[in-house]
């Protein structure tokens, strides 16, 4: 949180949103995630069985079906972790950490465009690496707003750390 945010709060700024209000944010948090797997996974379809598969890659990687349900469940983490935050405090009063948020989001999509819409490695491996970086301030970020949303960042910025491994172990190889 900023110093403009921290004044808020302690200011009397406090989100107290109703039960309705609460589960359709909680939905719309889903949802959101979900939009972002269904055309990162569109995009990721149109190269995985011919592009992809011809690269030449780590002795380290997964089998393709791991990545499906790796994937849904930290989307889900994602949701819930955002839904916590924005329970503690709304989006108004944490305009950097949700900044942060929508970052994260935007270059996880991102990749799928880059590394397999546009078939590069290497632009893949760039945005990797910052969007590895705005997970973790997000993490952090959420985390000082409420504990549990700060730790249900921790599998995906492990699981990003290691697709940065992967990535960069392709781009190298190929």
């Amino acid at each position: 949180m900023t110093n403009s945010e921290q004044e808020m709060m302690s200011a009397g700024h406090i989100h107290h949103p109703n039960h309705r209000t609460r589960v359709f944010a909680l939905i719309a948090f889903m949802v959101l995630c979900l939009i972002i797997s269904a055309f990162g996974g569109a995009v990721t379809a149109t190269s995985v069985n011919d592009w992809y598969a011809a690269l030449n890659k780590p002795f380290f990687r997964p089998p393709n079906w791991v990545f499906g349900p790796v994937w849904t469940v930290i989307y889900f983490m994602i949701a819930f972790s955002g839904w916590r935050a924005w329970l503690k405090v709304g989006i108004a009063n944490a305009k950097g950490a949700f900044g942060l948020y929508a970052g994260q989001l935007t270059l996880n999509l991102a990749w799928s465009f880059l590394f397999f819409g546009a078939q590069s490695p290497l632009l893949g491996l760039i945005d990797i690496v910052i969007l590895l970086g705005l997970i973790i301030a997000n993490m952090v970020a959420f985390w000082k707003i409420d504990r549990l949303a700060g730790m249900l960042l921790v599998p995906y910025a492990l699981w990003v750390a290691f697709a940065t491994l992967l990535n960069a172990a392709i781009w190298q190889l190929n």
